[in-house]
């Protein structure tokens, strides 16, 4: 199996202040599959988010978070995916039922690439939770 982490678990494994670092490094050690994988959507949200002062305590340069992110891709377990085919299929049907939500959309897009690949997708977001037919697992802060 291949966990697809959402941007939330990459911010939080980089950042030891994080309110949730010591759930994602538990996450990281004892519970991820044996491969993880960046999508383009989950590597441009990283970047940009791990960046931002409203975000960080501790922002980093646009060059520190690149040097992360080669960092992460430098690990055997960890890769870049690019989009699988049957994508589009799975993000129209999560995104055109009766029940969907318009602030939902990028999670939509991360569930249906999950669903394509297939992945679990690992999030501190119960909101994909809503998502029928979605691998997922919830790192629910309480939980160690």
């Amino acid at each position: 199996m291949m966990d697809l982490p959402d941007i939330n678990v990459w911010l939080a494994l980089v950042d030891e202040r994080h309110a949730h670092h010591t759930r994602a490094r538990h996450y990281w050690e004892h519970e991820a599959a044996d491969k993880l994988a960046f999508c383009r959507v989950t590597m441009l949200g990283f970047l940009r988010l791990s960046t931002h002062a409203q975000v960080m305590q501790n922002p980093l340069s646009p060059e520190e978070a690149w040097a992360t992110y080669r960092q992460f891709l430098t690990m055997p377990v960890v890769c870049l995916l690019a989009e699988p085919a049957g994508t589009d299929t799975h993000f129209e049907g999560l995104s055109t039922n009766s029940a969907f939500v318009h602030r939902l959309w990028t999670d939509a897009y991360l569930a249906a690439f999950a669903q394509a690949n297939p992945c679990r997708l690992v999030s501190f977001d119960a909101d994909f939770k809503r998502f029928a037919g979605l691998s997922f697992l919830h790192l629910s802060a309480s939980v160690l």
